[in-house]
């Protein structure tokens, strides 16, 4: 069912005014062509593009509006190709009730003066001001939708010729399509939260009315259930995948890997039963043996997932599998991590954790390891050590808001090479622009959980227009 909501749904649209065509040949083609122009720029097999045309009046701002529910659009496009009244895009935005965008995209770098002056009607001279004069009109919409509480975001450029102002645009719409992807996702919630850990207990109200998240309560007995019903085939098959996907250390005892194997193959059924986008699970354990057996060995094929586009978070991390969630959206990976010490000598934050790593963004293929206990947790088993691909990185928090139920907190960072703790962890070396002290004090004072998102490239421009999407705060450590 999911899957006839995936494309992004794009409503296009310009505006202009009506009085203008009868007065100045020639110039609603002209500016129709521009539209037209923009929305092959837009398209892509990913996204559905609603092509509004050039509305010019009031009754056409109402067919628009009414059309922008028909169609269900995400977000709307408004291209300002001349002067447009105010109370013609109105109607629209009333009705349409997305996010919008206002482009300011002039057809040319500048006008070309010396042939204008040239042109001896002066009539003629107008029109081709008015096909140049988009920005003239943005000022009063703007005006307009903020004194509405509408909120408004614009993209000022060309229509030609610059890449510039056409990533942004791209990058708004990446945006709108991760906050669709999101508001349609299924989160799994596996056992129970990690006793004591204030700080990561969340409003699963806010979660659902905020990002539109699902949530899904499982039991670990309906995991031990799938277990059993794993046959020798699956089993065999999921351990050929995990030579392929890890690095497996001599010491790994094969009725680990097989222990490990089998509760991949439960795992990937959960998912499939419950059509589950990301799961947040833990298990404390009183003795019950079947248990205990699945979720102490749940690591690798949780990796798996993670890896897969279905992140796995820890410690019944809500907050943290979100922002995994949403880093994996960018296609920048999202693995979870927390930072645990400080090296003076080199001035370097030193991140890491137990659990899952995605494999997208591991600096080498990641290793699958044997630990005899699990520190804090029960049992023993199969764990997985990575350290995060050297070069820019940007850690990202989802961060409770008073006002706004959530904010994102993020940082961009450098992941650099140096001896790391090889204990069967995700561990890497994190250098700061503010340094590791002013760093962590900074982070600190805007009262994050203690686990964060990691990913590969500085997305913070990506994040930011999210967050405005999302109507949430993002709070950028530079």
């Amino acid at each position: 069912m999911k899957e006839a909501y995936k494309p992004l749904r794009i409503g296009l649209l310009g505006v202009g005014l009506k009085d203008y065509w009868n007065q100045f040949e020639g110039l609603e083609t002209r500016l129709r062509g521009y539209l037209d122009e923009a929305g092959a720029k837009i398209s892509s097999t990913q996204r559905i593009l609603i092509n509004l045309g050039l509305v010019d009046s009031h009754e056409g701002a109402l067919a628009a509006g009414h059309r922008c529910r028909r169609d269900d659009i995400d977000i709307l496009l408004i291209y300002v190709t001349t002067y447009a009244l105010s109370s013609t895009v109105l109607p629209v935005l009333l009705r349409a009730k997305v996010p919008v965008i206002l482009l300011n995209l002039q057809p040319a770098p500048a006008i070309d003066y010396a042939r204008f002056n040239r042109m001896e009607d002066r009539t003629a001279m107008t029109g081709e001001w008015l096909a140049h004069c988009g920005s003239c009109p943005v000022p009063e919409i703007v005006n307009v939708m903020q004194r509405l509480d509408m909120p408004v975001f614009q993209v000022t450029g060309m229509l030609h010729h610059d890449p510039l102002c056409w990533t942004e645009i791209d990058e708004w719409l990446q945006a709108a399509a991760i906050a669709k992807a999101l508001s349609h996702s299924r989160l799994g919630l596996l056992g129970h939260y990690y006793s004591g850990m204030l700080d990561i207990a969340t409003d699963l109200v806010q979660v659902s009315g905020r990002f539109g998240i699902h949530v899904e309560q499982l039991e670990v007995d309906e995991l031990s259930q799938l277990y059993r019903e794993v046959d020798e085939a699956a089993r065999w098959e999921k351990l050929r995948q995990f030579r392929e996907f890890f690095e497996i250390e001599s010491g790994c005892d094969p009725r680990e890997l097989e222990r490990a194997a089998t509760t991949a193959v439960a795992l990937d059924r959960l998912v499939k039963r419950h059509d589950l986008d990301m799961i947040a699970y833990y298990y404390k354990g009183v003795g019950i043996a079947e248990n205990e057996n699945v979720m102490s060995s749940i690591i690798p094929g949780a990796s798996m997932l993670t890896g897969n586009g279905v992140p796995v978070a820890g410690e019944y991390e809500v907050k943290n599998v979100i922002a995994m969630k949403i880093l994996d959206l960018l296609g920048v990976g999202g693995s979870f991590t927390e930072y645990y010490a400080m090296d003076f000598d080199a001035d370097l934050v030193l991140m890491g954790h137990d659990g899952p790593g995605h494999v997208g963004i591991a600096q080498d293929k990641i290793k699958l390891r044997p630990l005899q206990v699990y520190h804090g947790k029960v049992g023993h088993g199969l764990s997985v050590e990575m350290s995060v691909r050297h070069g820019i990185v940007t850690l990202l928090s989802v961060v409770e808001d008073r006002e706004r139920g959530f904010s994102l907190l993020a940082a961009p960072a450098e992941s650099v090479p140096g001896d790391v703790l090889e204990i069967g962890n995700t561990n890497s070396r994190y250098r700061f622009r503010l340094g590791a002290r002013e760093f962590v004090e900074t982070w600190n004072a805007y009262g994050p959980a203690h686990h964060c998102a990691i990913g590969i490239g500085n997305v913070t421009s990506r994040l930011l227009k999210l967050a405005k999407i999302l109507n949430l705060r993002l709070r950028l450590i530079p």
